[in-house]
């Protein structure tokens, strides 16, 4: 039987997987292939250290809670344009540099892009 933080990190992993629409305390006990009170104990522990968030719904005739993440996975998807990516002059840029973050155009033009989105 796995320790209970390899569970917790597990069934964390699980609710963080599923996205935006959360999933069934219910379905998340089965998947970890534990007892519906073990799944509860970890749901109420991932809830109380502020991992997750937990809505009363019911389903099936039964009252569950739906499982949602407080915190999404990490994505690059944000930065994936960001011209310091691909910049030549990496390496020789700094904040006290004569190449700087500061004074650099590309930079600035990147920054400012995102308030016309």
């Amino acid at each position: 039987m796995p320790k209970r933080n390899d569970l917790e990190h597990k069934a964390l992993q699980l609710i963080m997987n599923v996205g935006s629409n959360g999933v069934l305390q219910s379905e998340l006990w089965r998947k970890l292939d534990a007892s519906s009170r073990e799944g509860s104990r970890i749901a109420i522990k991932l809830e109380n250290k502020g991992l997750i968030q937990r809505e009363r719904e019911l389903s099936h005739g039964r009252w569950t809670y739906r499982l949602y993440a407080k915190r999404k996975p990490a994505s690059i998807n944000s930065i994936i344009d960001c011209p310091c990516l691909m910049c030549p002059n990496d390496s020789r840029c700094g904040p006290w540099s004569t190449i700087s973050p500061n004074e650099c155009e590309k930079l600035t033009e990147w920054l400012l892009s995102f308030n016309l989105k």
